[in-house]
């Protein structure tokens, strides 16, 4: 006993545990006894977060690798392309941005940019609703619409419906790829996530509606309203609206000039989901399922070709060239043009241009019959052609004969047979009416007084006068100008005649015709008032107030337009040019090639397209400016006594008396006015030779009466330019204009 007690280990205070633990299991061999279990699970618990610190150590590793792979691989791709270098459409448009004229991109393919504002909105109500739900809350991807098609595709083991936004489509769109796979898309989100971070949504929605495909050379749905519709989509039905919704998903299989029961069933099938969504009514989406489905291609718009490929020329960099012209009246004077000249003949063509004087806008611009016509030279601008003008430049004569203050429209003039050397001036029916009023014979157009006022006038001041208001009258090479001119006897265009005759309609002023429009305004810019000078502003509305009571064609209502015709020698070339208060319109009618048309006068044959081309303006007519002061209102009889009859050329005086001249001021001077307190400036006026009575006349009006004494005070209106003119009883003239100052 004593022995089993003295072997015992003696118990220590403190290490009661250490004396209750077992004996360590794994020396003694011992451990998979149960009393080494709980020492087994403690081990394994162990071993399990050993391997487990391993596992996340290196999923971390992996992760950080794979975060960081993709971040190398996302700023590989650089910064996202915006299609700022894409090669757009050029386009020729009008005042409104209404497409005249597009060019294909040097690829042939039809690229028109487009905004949301150019575009129906019942458009964007059917494409969000099949596209892009959330297309205003994404910010470039739609996990929702990702997570429906990842789990349809893994029920299915096919797409049932895409997970693409539009922003993600206008990034496959700007960075096209053939291959379709993983990292393709993964590339289109991120894609699209940087799109929205450079772009707004309304930019992004512009590239989408610039670009989606619609079938061939169609991109964006300007491109394919154009080509399928026929029209811009700016206003679309709801049939035509499913279409154009509906082609982009699959544009070559839904073409609807190959396959249009397939357009068909793509449109439909939009249709139903905006009637499942609740979004349209049902019957509405009944009517336009009935709704036919274009089954061919229809042409681009090909309006004013003349100018659109004028401006493309001009300035080949820029992509959108705006014009002032309208559409609508462009569309109508085109029209009108080919009609009248397939009635005229095969030969034929005709230029029409309409122009707003006040500011010098061209509003419609038909350079021939037909553009695509090539017995007709269609291509050639016959609105920039110099023809002979005939008779249309007699207004400007007689106005310079009213400045002059020689002429009155009631003054008398002989229209009999003259000889001018070896010129004999003929009426165009070789007959001739005796005595007439300047106004008949304007109205008439009478060829013999108007050659007597021209001859008054001056052949090289009349040129001069008409090169001054803008005019370019071609004579030929070495030949100066003549008495011929007033008979058509030199060349000018349409261009140059509508502008002289919106000169007469602005009251004696011309500008600049204008048909381009930039950020600016417009393309040249109208001078200021005055620097182009035609005529004083009494003459020219003499003018005018002669030309409205001209004889309008058959069955047309005169008293309305103000207007004037013209034949050129030989029957080549028909004019008619008029104007109201707010437009000028000139035509043309001829053959480009100048070969003769017998029996084509300017009354009969150019007048009846004038006065249609201002039916066809849809705006009533505007009267034209009332007198200016100063404008002379007498019969023939109560007119001064010189200015009663017209006496050709300037008579000289009787016995030896020097011939009739003003001595002061000289012409062309610069005079300051003198004036006494309280009194109106007067202007001094000396002259010599003359027979009998002098009569003193400050722009046609008469002033002062001179018997013995040859030096008058006379009393201008004021500052600026002043006719001074002077008659005796032998009608012997003289003239001169000064500038007072």
């Amino acid at each position: 006993m004593r022995r089993r007690i003295l072997g015992r280990a003696p118990r220590r205070r403190g290490t009661q545990y250490a004396a209750e633990s077992p004996p360590d299991c794994r020396e003694a061999g011992r451990t998979g006894s149960p009393a080494c279990a709980g020492d087994d699970a403690r081990e394994a618990a162990r071993r399990g977060w050993r391997l487990a610190s391993h596992v996340l150590a290196a999923g971390a590793a992996v992760l950080a690798l794979g975060l960081g792979s993709a971040a190398l691989w996302v700023t590989s791709l650089g910064p996202p392309p915006l299609g700022k270098d894409l090669a757009w459409s050029t386009v020729v448009a009008d005042r409104e941005g209404r497409i005249l004229r597009p060019y294909a991109t040097p690829e042939g393919r039809w690229r028109l940019p487009a905004t949301r504002e150019t575009v129906d909105p019942r458009f964007f109500a059917l494409l969000f609703a099949y596209e892009d739900r959330r297309f205003a809350e994404h910010g470039g991807v739609d996990l929702v619409a990702l997570g429906r098609a990842a789990v349809q595709l893994g029920t299915n083991g096919r797409i049932v419906s895409g997970g693409s936004t539009l922003t993600m489509q206008v990034a496959r769109l700007l960075e096209p790829r053939a291959e379709r796979s993983l990292t393709t898309k993964l590339r289109q989100i991120v894609r699209a996530v940087q799109l929205e971070r450079a772009l707004t949504k309304d930019q992004i929605l512009g590239l989408y509606l610039s670009l989606a495909p619609y079938g061939g050379n169609l991109e964006g749905i300007r491109a394919a309203s154009l080509a399928w519709l026929g029209k811009e989509p700016r206003r679309l039905t709801l049939g035509e609206a499913a279409l154009l919704v509906a082609l982009p998903q699959s544009p070559e299989a839904r073409r609807p000039d190959r396959s249009p029961h397939i357009a068909r069933k793509a449109r439909d099938r939009v249709l139903d989901r905006m009637a499942a969504a609740g979004v349209v009514e049902p019957g509405e989406i009944e009517r336009a399922k009935a709704e036919p489905v274009p089954t061919g291609r229809k042409p681009m718009p090909m309006l004013a070709p003349h100018t659109a490929d004028r401006l493309v020329t001009a300035a080949p960099e820029k992509r959108m060239h705006r014009t002032t012209l309208e559409a609508p009246l462009q569309v109508v004077l085109e029209t009108l043009a080919k009609d009248r000249a397939t009635a005229l003949g095969p030969d034929i063509s005709i230029a029409i241009l309409a122009v707003e004087h006040a500011t010098g806008e061209v509003l419609a611009r038909v350079g021939s019959a037909d553009w695509a016509d090539a017995r007709r030279a269609g291509q050639v601008d016959m609105t920039l052609a110099v023809r002979s003008p005939g008779s249309t430049l007699k207004p400007f004569i007689f106005g310079l004969g009213f400045e002059d203050g020689f002429v009155h429209p009631e003054t008398l003039l002989d229209d009999r047979p003259v000889r001018y050397g070896s010129y004999a001036p003929e009426n165009f029916d070789l007959t001739y009416q005796g005595t007439v009023t300047a106004r008949k014979a304007l109205q008439l157009s009478l060829n013999v007084p108007a050659v007597q006022v021209l001859e008054k006038v001056g052949p090289n001041r009349f040129a001069a006068r008409i090169a001054q208001a803008g005019g370019r009258l071609v004579l030929p090479p070495g030949e100066a100008p003549g008495l011929a001119m007033g008979l058509g006897g030199t060349g000018v265009t349409l261009a140059d005649l509508v502008r002289l005759y919106g000169g007469l309609a602005r009251l004696g002023t011309s500008i600049p015709l204008a048909e381009r429009l930039d950020d600016a305004g417009l393309v040249p810019a109208p001078p200021p008032d005055q620097t182009l000078r035609l005529l004083d502003p009494v003459a020219a509305w003499y003018v005018g107030n002669v030309l409205i009571g001209a004889p309008p064609p058959e069955n047309a209502a005169g008293g309305r337009i103000a207007f004037k015709t013209g034949t050129s020698y030989g029957y080549r070339d028909a004019w008619a040019v008029g104007f109201d208060g707010r437009r000028t319109i000139g035509v043309w009618v001829g053959r480009p090639d100048g070969a003769p048309v017998p029996g084509m006068i300017g009354r009969g044959t150019a007048a009846p397209i004038l006065f249609d081309a201002f039916a066809r303006l849809g705006r009533p007519v505007v009267a034209l400016p009332p007198a200016p002061r100063g404008a002379l209102f007498a019969a023939t009889g109560k007119l001064p006594l010189p200015l009663q009859r017209f006496r050709p050329g300037s008579l000289p005086s009787a016995g030896a008396e020097p011939p009739l001249k003003i001595v002061f001021p000289p012409n062309g001077a610069r005079v300051e006015l003198a004036a006494e307190a309280g009194e109106a400036a007067s202007l001094p006026v000396k002259i010599a030779g003359g027979s009998g009575p002098v009569t003193v006349m400050v722009d046609g009006l008469p002033r002062a009466t001179l018997r013995d004494r040859k030096t008058a005070t006379v009393t201008p209106d004021g500052p600026g330019f002043v006719r001074l003119t002077v008659t005796d009883t032998r009608g012997a003239t003289d003239s001169v204009l000064v500038r007072l100052q």
